[in-house]
């Protein structure tokens, strides 16, 4: 079933995660999808778990976890808080940490170090013996971030205006000469090699963060956030909760 994603924030995620131990869950797609390593110690270089530059979304639990993206937390590094993260495109960690620790409840970290506020989910795996009901999907409203803009570096031949004046008896006279040769005559342009910034036309729409999506059952509406997009249905428990 698709993972779901609860509307709470991170301040409600401390305080539930605090009973739980320390750790990190890495995926290698989006969405909490694909392969998994799940770490509860730091790890100075992913490539031994074979696991480096390929995490695509996160689940912290217990306590903050910093992130890098060169060997023994090197580089550009962030600090993710404890929830889910559907996907690390946004913070630019997509596919690219390769070290990864905890970090001590007293250490100090700059505002500007946070990743940005993960979507934090309940515990909604199934209870034992719990019994299990479908509920029908109202409506599914996907979330997406800024749009983004596709653009490269070019390197490519550019005219560079030719050095020296030229008094305006010496333009006449080459203008004229110009005219009886029937082309143009004057100072040879130098051709030089310049990197050039080109960007798409269209927009490239961002991945979408999550999906809003509203349910009934029992006669009574529920919206949660999911990691995935949602089918006609969805499971819950008898009090409407869903469940993974």
């Amino acid at each position: 079933m698709n993972t779901i994603v609860s509307v709470l924030f991170a301040t409600t995620a401390l305080a539930c995660a605090a009973q739980a131990s320390a750790q990190v869950t890495f995926y290698e797609q989006e969405g909490f999808q694909g392969r998994t390593l799940t770490t509860q110690k730091r790890v100075g270089n992913l490539e031994r778990s074979g696991f480096s530059n390929r995490a695509s979304s996160a689940v912290v639990v217990g306590q903050r976890w910093q992130v890098c993206d060169d060997v023994r937390f090197d580089g550009r590094c962030t600090v993710l808080r404890p929830g889910q993260y559907p996907s690390l495109q946004a913070m630019g960690m997509d596919n690219r940490i390769t070290s990864v620790r905890p970090l001590p409840a007293n250490e100090r970290v700059a505002d500007a170090d946070y990743a940005p506020m993960p979507v934090v989910a309940q515990d909604f795996r199934r209870r034992r013996n719990e019994r299990l009901f479908d509920a029908e999907v109202m409506s599914s409203r996907a979330v997406v971030g800024t749009p983004g803009q596709r653009c490269w570096i070019e390197r490519e031949q550019v005219s560079q205006q030719p050095q020296g004046n030229m008094n305006s008896q010496e333009a006449a006279i080459s203008a004229v000469i110009g005219g009886i040769l029937g082309h143009q005559s004057g100072a040879t342009q130098a051709r030089v090699a310049q990197d050039v910034r080109r960007c798409d036309s269209n927009p490239v729409q961002a991945t979408p963060s999550y999906w809003d999506v509203t349910y009934e059952f029992r006669g009574q509406q529920h919206r949660v956030q999911m990691a995935t997009a949602p089918g006609r249905t969805i499971v819950v428990n008898r009090n409407g909760e869903p469940r993974g």
